[in-house]
């Protein structure tokens, strides 16, 4: 075997051109089926291709050719954490923090100079389709045999079902109770695998994407710290092999094999100190005597194990011991693992930002079969794949023709063998076709976007629809073998702009045949179904308070006097504000207000008449009025969730109503006007300009805690304002104060408590606003976090966030005294758990509380080690006369749950590994209340 890490292989960041630019995380590898390149995912959202012959033939790498690096692509706006390439090797799909499943295709015109870098692409990849549908991070991605299906999983807990023809989906499975971090599928196609936080492998039928089984038991005691579940399927179909179990009440870490068909778990592969990340099957079939037929008997496979003790290891299921372990390769753990379609070579990718290349001879790898033998052995369980939809064909018997790409002309490729520099090297050569062109003009939205069902039971595209997808036309295409992609030089591929490219507003030219809309030719018709003649009619409603009105458009918002009634009502709302003290300015009475609804198709909508003195309260549901309401204060401010709504009047009066209209709270009197307002589910929150702080929970009608003065946060200077005031979900408030502090009320202590500021931004290790960009940020407390620089630049301040972490950095030479960092990095932490406790946001605090224990166990504290063991263990003896009252849960979280994986990092630890290991003993006992 021999062992290899390029250095050159890597994602940094793209800002620092010099040597000193930070090595950033890989998250995923996959080599492509010829073998000759690989796709790398990266904490900088980027994909980067690589030519593989550098890195298994040092020659190779010395003389350049083919060039390391092939190609970049930075489509993507969050960390890209999963590339899979399809069977067919003609597309790449990824997966991002961004949300976003996004699909490229080779294209020979998208050569030249990476945008915003000094790279240059050696060949072109385009985004040919992106596939929107999820609500969270998309950690996995797995192609079906023969590329007929895609299957995408996220932190949403959703698994997607991409057709792998029209990239359109057709199923959405939500039966996980936890965030999805595997999938895989079986080589026959008949079942799909996921595996998910929930300590579940979920098995689902291809047939009807019903669920088959759910295993659980090797599961239970698994920890919940792993960044990935990637589990693998052997390529006889017999066995799934899934990461993250554990043995022995989960102090035994091992990875489980799950029995087809039976769906039990009864072999294990132990050996790694830590949890496994990963585990991935080499794509061939072995057999135990080679002289034998190909029988059940004689058959196994080779599967390699990535885990977080920083080793790689490699199974042959016909030995109970692994060929090979490869012993802290990485000086992080192992995200991903993947091997090359010959079986030979295994590549590993790490958070260390590296990767590590494991090149095995045929003899190492006893027994190795041709793929032709698991073709015949796969034919045994007669499963055959879905007819592609109606319009699309094979290019032969296993792989699909991939549609042609939106943005250029079909095109033929042929691949001719040309020496260069005294080496062979194939080329793509691609002959454009003379089709009809339909000009466009040049948007933002040139990448096609997949459909998202509305529903679980969707069907495959239908062949008679009017609706006729860009990826959908009939034309032929010639796609070469996957074998014959090769790697033309960058002497031979100048860089010349795209035809494509266009200026000053141009039109576009889009090389799709004009009939291929399926219209009359028409552009107007591209997307829209006409209206068959039994198509409903929208549903009938029942008589509502306005509900014949048509809605009418606002017309310009202006600001508005006083008037009338209003107001005298406010100049004695202003003298009331004089006695009180005005601490904040009163909201301006404007002549429209608006307020959507998240996640429904409504909106609040108040408006003020200035010419007959009324104010109108609605609310909007698509084009209708569902309610509307009088008042006789104008509103100065409106807030609606989708529980309730919610208007201030100018005089401080609040109105809280139903989405039906009702009133859910009497009118309430503030004593002076509003200056914000904000809700989140069934909490309301109002800032008064008077400086009164009120929070409700409207379900249960009753105050979250008696109103507050906000003085003691804005008065200690004059030029101290409020940015910004939000509630969360279980009424607690955050309010940003110009002084780069986020504050919160605790109940409990009657007291202000400061949730994070600025200090922690420019000391701590820890701080969250650093790493990931907005679409990752997912927790309260990690958005207020990234977010506080936000609020700083936005407002105008001089000395915002970004520049006192800029200013962090570039101080570090600066004299500190010895501990300074360990001292505040322990502070921000220990200031976050009690911030994220009070704002109950459970998977915030297992993060946090892990990273707080993580670092205890590097410096080695061992005095506040036993303290937070002995907070999460509870108390352990009863004592007569003691009430301790101690909460099984915090923050929803089982505490011994919590213990558990605290434990296990002390254990693994060089200075608390005796104080981690005694606990786990004594936890067990407890567990079986032998205490």
């Amino acid at each position: 075997m021999h062992f290899t890490k390029p250095a050159w292989v890597m994602h940094n960041d793209s800002s620092k051109a010099d040597a000193s630019a930070k090595r950033l995380s890989i998250f995923s590898v996959h080599v492509h089926p010829d073998g000759s390149r690989i796709a790398t995912g990266g904490l900088d959202a980027k994909i980067r291709i690589w030519s593989t012959k550098p890195i298994l033939n040092p020659a190779s790498e010395a003389s350049g050719r083919p060039p390391k690096s092939l190609c970049t692509l930075t489509m993507h706006t969050g960390p890209v954490l999963v590339v899979r390439w399809a069977h067919n090797g003609r597309w790449l799909a990824s997966g991002s923090d961004d949300e976003i499943v996004m699909i490229w295709d080779l294209d020979p015109n998208a050569r030249g100079k990476v945008w915003g870098s000094d790279e240059i692409n050696v060949e072109g990849w385009k985004p040919l389709k992106r596939l929107p549908g999820h609500d969270s991070d998309v950690t996995d991605i797995a192609w079906s045999p023969a590329d007929r299906y895609l299957a995408s999983v996220g932190l949403d807990s959703k698994v997607m079902i991409w057709d792998g023809y029209t990239l359109e989906c057709v199923r959405k499975l939500e039966q996980h109770q936890g965030f999805v971090k595997g999938v895989c599928w079986d080589p026959v196609g008949e079942f799909l695998a996921t595996q998910s936080d929930d300590k579940t492998v979920k098995i689902w039928r291809t047939t009807d994407w019903s669920l088959e089984a759910e295993v659980t038991k090797p599961f239970e005691d698994s920890p919940g710290s792993t960044f990935f579940r990637r589990l693998s399927w052997s390529p006889d179909g017999a066995h799934i092999t899934a990461s993250n179990a554990t043995n022995n009440k989960g102090f035994v870490f091992i990875a489980a094999v799950i029995t087809r068909n039976t769906w039990t778990s009864d072999i294990s592969l132990v050996g790694h100190e830590n949890t496994v990340e990963v585990a991935a099957y080499n794509p061939h079939i072995f057999l135990r005597n080679s002289s034998s037929p190909v029988s059940t008997s004689n058959i196994c496979s080779v599967v390699a194990l990535g885990a977080d003790d920083r080793s790689v290891s490699v199974w042959q299921t016909k030995s109970a011991r692994p060929l090979i372990v490869a012993k802290e390769v990485f000086d992080r753990q192992i995200m991903d693992l993947s091997w090359s379609w010959d079986g030979l070579t295994l590549y590993a990718a790490s958070s260390d930002g590296t990767i590590a290349v494991f090149n095995f001879t045929a003899d190492e790898l006893e027994g190795i079969a041709p793929h032709s033998v698991q073709e015949q052995y796969l034919s045994k369980f007669g499963f055959a794949l879905p007819p592609p939809p109606h319009g699309y064909s094979h290019m032969d018997a296993k792989h699909p023709t991939p549609p042609p790409s939106p943005s250029r002309t079909n095109i033929d490729i042929e691949v001719t063998k040309t020496v260069v520099h005294g080496e062979e090297v194939n080329q793509l050569v691609a002959r454009r076709g003379k089709k009809k062109r339909v000009a466009l003009v040049p948007n933002s939205a040139a990448i096609p976007s997949a459909g998202i069902p509305s529903s679980q039971s969707i069907s495959t595209a239908q062949p008679h629809s009017k609706r006729a997808p860009l990826t959908q036309i009939t034309t032929s295409s010639k796609v070469p073998p996957t074998s014959s992609f090769g790697f033309p030089m960058p002497a031979e591929q100048p860089y010349e702009p795209p035809h494509s490219w266009v200026k000053n507003g141009a039109p576009m030219d889009l090389d799709v045949p004009i009939d291929s809309f399926g219209g009359e030719g028409s552009i107007s018709m591209k997307g829209k179904r006409k209206m068959s003649d039994d198509t409903v009619g929208p549903a009938k409603i029942g008589r509502t308070l306005g509900g014949d009105r048509k809605v009418e458009a606002p017309g310009p918002v202006k600001q508005l006097g006083k008037w009338g009634r209003a107001g005298a009502v406010q100049a004695q709302s202003h003298i009331a504000v004089q006695q009180l003290g005005s601490l904040l300015p009163a909201l301006p009475l404007l002549s429209y207000l608006k307020s959507e609804v998240e996640e429904l198709d409504s909106f609040l909508e108040v408006r003020n008449s200035e010419e007959d003195h009324t104010t109108e309260v609605s609310l909007v549901s698509g084009k209708h009025v569902q309610w509307l309401d009088y008042l006789p204060s104008p509103v100065v401010a409106a807030k609606a969730t989708p529980f309730f709504c919610a208007v201030a009047s100018q005089d401080g009066s609040l109105n809280v109503y139903s989405h039906t209209g009702r009133r859910l709270l009497p009118p309430l009197s503030l004593g002076s006007s509003v200056s914000f307002i904000d809700g989140n589910k069934q909490a309301l929150m109002v800032i008064t300009s008077a400086g009164q702080l009120h929070c409700w929970n409207v379900k249960q009608q009753k105050a979250c805690f008696a109103p507050t003065s906000l003085a003691p946060l804005i008065s200690s200077s004059p030029n101290h304002t409020i940015l910004s005031a939000t509630v969360s979900s279980n009424g607690s408030p955050i309010i940003h104060i110009s002084n780069g502090v986020v504050y919160s009320y605790d109940p409990n202590l009657l007291s202000f408590i400061k949730v994070t500021e600025r200090w922690w931004a420019e000391n701590s290790d820890s701080w969250h606003g650093r790493a990931r960009a907005a679409q990752s940020v997912r927790g309260v407390m990690t958005l207020t976090e990234y977010l506080l620089n936000d609020d700083d630049s936005k407002n105008g301040n001089s000395f915002s966030l970004s520049d006192a972490i800029n200013n962090a950095s570039a101080s570090a030479a600066n004299v500190r005294p010895a501990w300074w960092s360990t001292a505040i990095t322990l502070g921000h932490l220990e200031t976050r758990m009690h911030a994220i406790k009070l704002l109950e946001s459970s998977s915030e605090y297992r993060q946090v509380v892990l990273l707080y224990a993580k670092k205890i166990a590097d410096e080695g504290f061992r005095a506040k080690a036993e303290e937070l063991i002995k907070e999460l263990f509870g108390p352990v003896y009863w004592r007569p006369g003691r009430e301790d009252n101690v909460p099984a849960t915090i923050c929803g979280i089982p505490r011994r749950d919590l213990l558990k994986d605290v434990l296990s990092i002390f254990a693994r630890s060089k200075t608390l590994a005796k104080l981690g290991l005694d606990w786990q003993d004594t936890l067990k006992r407890a567990n079986n209340e032998e205490l």
